[in-house]
């Protein structure tokens, strides 16, 4: 497999994501859409069916790693070769930026019919529930570690999971979301959080407040870190057990 079609996998991949990623958020929180009011169970399952579909669609070409912390975690353990990690990240990041264009573009009405800034803000990127950054920072490194470390033994070859996989990462974002994900609403990915981010700050949508820069950086470097441990983590763990 060439390097463009690996990069290009992940950007369709990180596109799909955010597509059906943020497009829930959008659908259950957005004036006048018919989902409106669906809550949280509603959102973390919708991302986590997000990120299996994405996989499925984009796996069987780059790994759908859709995520620039999986990557970099990927990257440590040996597993993704580190000069592919610029294009992956690039990639994923423009995806991600589209996918939020998408996204606008379905909910354009809605946009125009919801008056609070910051639910329109919080369509496409992530904010504290309560904010305090060293916290929200931690938050967001154990929320992504258990991401990339649950990855890893999912794709232990002793689990023998084949074609799972993909519905298995899913399950794993859903629950990360469930159990971890109320105090930031786990961005657990810099494209995911930063993508849209980009986005909001350039589309024209009606009575939209500033991009909230101040946090922009928590949910990129937070989960960077956290990829990482999780990799260093699992891979501590997993050379005892053999």
């Amino acid at each position: 497999m060439t390097n463009m079609a690996m990069y290009s996998a992940e950007f369709f991949g990180t596109l799909i994501l955010i597509l059906l990623g943020d497009g829930v958020v959008a659908n259950v929180s957005l004036n006048k859409s018919k989902g409106e009011g669906g809550g949280w169970i509603v959102v973390t399952a919708a991302w986590g069916l997000a990120v299996a579909i994405a996989a499925y669609t984009t796996g069987w070409v780059s790994g759908a790693h859709l995520n620039p912390a999986v990557t970099v975690g990927m990257a440590v353990a040996g597993s993704i070769s580190w000069s592919l990690v610029p294009g992956y990240i690039i990639s994923q990041i423009l995806g991600a930026i589209v996918g939020a264009f998408l996204v606008y573009s379905t909910f354009k009405d809605h946009f125009a019919a919801t008056d609070d800034p910051d639910v329109k803000l919080g369509v496409f990127c992530t904010a504290p529930a309560i904010r305090n950054h060293g916290r929200n920072f931690i938050t967001e490194v154990i929320g992504t570690a258990v991401l990339v470390g649950g990855i890893m033994g999912i794709n232990n070859a002793n689990n023998e999971v084949g074609a799972l996989s993909a519905l298995l990462a899913g399950f794993l974002v859903w629950v990360i979301g469930l159990s971890l994900g109320g105090p930031t609403g786990y961005a657990i990915n810099p494209a995911r959080d930063l993508g849209p981010r980009i986005a909001h700050a350039i589309l024209p949508i009606p009575g939209k407040r500033d991009s909230d820069w101040s946090y922009a950086h928590i949910p990129v470097i937070g989960p960077i870190v956290g990829g990482i441990l999780g990799a260093l983590i699992y891979m501590f763990f997993s050379n005892m057990w053999v």
